[in-house]
């Protein structure tokens, strides 16, 4: 039995009459690489709010990297690495010093610091780069930098939200090899995507609508329960019925 790193039981979130989340239940292992969909207003953002330790939820019970989500956010934070499209790195900061900056929030030494910038730049081949401001580096290298960033401290869990929005298809494939990289190291990958090709890339596929857990399993199974060849398909089936948008 692989070990659970995140739990969820009827884990719900309202805000007044309006229920966000409504009691989604779902257990994620050891270096599954777990993919969150839904479309807009669907509520991943706010389960992963939750989840993440910066929103309290209405009701249900959750467990982060073995911490209960309603008395140990502080320790969840320190076993969870986050990375978003819209927001990873300063970008009139330098390469370096985005990731000391990121790493000394994470808690890592001196020693560690220095050590870990150094492999860093060199295992991405950004040698070169490395005093350069982050501003002036291309998109997929900027993708790259901050999920190596959000994954600097060797949390249990890292949280992908769009990760790879904007990006060119063979920058997202080798994006995809980093995510296999950490997955390998047992660390656990929770990502949300728009794109159903990365879908196909995930261990397990969590589809939600309208708060609610639709569908959950591998892709292989979810293309045989949808009779079809397609994740675009198995989406279009469970989200055309959505009744929210935003």
């Amino acid at each position: 039995m692989k070990e659970v790193v995140i739990q969820t039981e009827k884990l719900t979130k309202r805000f007044g009459d309006f229920i966000a989340t409504n009691e989604i239940t779902f257990d994620v292992t050891k270096g599954e690489i777990f993919g969150f969909l839904g479309a807009n207003g669907a509520g991943k953002t706010t389960a992963m709010r939750m989840l993440c330790g910066l929103s309290l939820p209405s009701s249900g019970k959750a467990t982060i990297a073995g911490f209960d989500i309603y008395k140990k956010t502080e320790e969840i934070k320190k076993n969870i690495g986050y990375m978003s499209q819209k927001f990873s790195l300063y970008e009139d900061l330098t390469v370096l010093e985005n990731i000391r900056f990121f790493g000394g929030i994470y808690g890592l030494s001196n020693a560690q610091l220095k050590s870990k910038s150094e492999a860093l730049v060199t295992e991405l081949g950004l040698d070169k780069e490395a005093k350069k401001l982050v501003g002036s580096l291309p998109l997929g290298w900027k993708q790259k930098l901050s999920f190596s960033v959000a994954i600097i401290h060797e949390p249990k869990i890292v949280f992908l939200d769009e990760p790879t929005g904007g990006v060119d298809p063979l920058t997202r494939r080798q994006f995809w090899d980093l995510i296999y990289k950490a997955s390998d190291k047992g660390i656990t990958i929770f990502v949300t995507t728009h794109y159903m090709d990365e879908a196909e890339y995930c261990n397990r596929i969590c589809i939600m609508v309208d708060g609610k857990i639709e569908a959950l399993d591998s892709p292989t199974n979810l293309k045989k329960v949808f009779n079809t060849n397609s994740m675009d398909d198995v989406f279009y089936q469970l989200a055309r019925g959505a009744k929210r948008k935003e």
